[in-house]
């Protein structure tokens, strides 16, 4: 794989991590793009000059969108019916930039100004109080797009670092706390 390549079409990609393509992120995407396994017309989010860039980078014939991956729509935003809301958290960590706030237990809201629509929390929620919402603004040049990319590029590198310090923070917990039961039942086991 020419990673110079998969680095160039990454860098097109709407940094939405919205698996529409049916990968899991603009990342593998776009590694998927470079070593050949998938097509440049897989991206509803990036929108025709999107796919057109990436078939030009390829040096392929640009194609129209593949149907199986969705439809071309205006930016939209989430929007959490608070009335419906129960504060199940599940919708936290599937935004890959981090624009829902709050707690278990609590109310939940988005960020407007930092979803980028990717759709993955609607599937975690159990009582269906996450809708997407068209945003009303008007189309975006290229230099808004790749100002964004690059802007939701930043939050979910961010997302995927937190999530990575939480978790090996779990595993020194866990390992600590079997550590310590096993030294406290290894002297219940010596005769005395």
């Amino acid at each position: 794989m020419d990673a110079t390549l998969a680095d160039r079409l990454d860098a097109l990609l709407p940094q939405t991590q919205c698996t529409r393509c049916g990968y899991a992120g603009c990342r593998p995407y776009a590694i998927a793009m470079a070593t050949g396994e998938a097509a440049p017309n897989r991206c509803p989010p990036g929108g025709p000059s999107t796919l057109a860039n990436l078939a030009a980078t390829l040096g392929v014939t640009a194609t129209p969108l593949d149907p199986s991956c969705g439809e071309f729509l205006p930016p939209r935003v989430a929007i959490i019916d608070e009335s419906v809301c129960i504060g199940c958290a599940k919708c936290l960590p599937a935004c890959p930039v981090d624009a829902i706030i709050g707690a278990r237990k609590l109310l939940h809201t988005v960020i407007a100004s930092e979803c980028n629509g990717c759709e993955l929390c609607i599937a975690p929620c159990p009582v269906d109080c996450i809708r997407l919402e068209p945003t009303g603004a008007p189309p975006r040049s290229a230099e808004v797009l790749a100002s964004e990319a690059q802007h939701h590029r930043n939050r979910q590198e961010n997302h995927d670092r937190r999530r990575e310090q939480r978790e090996q923070q779990r595993a020194l917990a866990l390992a600590e706390r079997a550590a310590r039961w096993r030294a406290d039942h290894s002297t219940e086991a010596e005769p005395t």
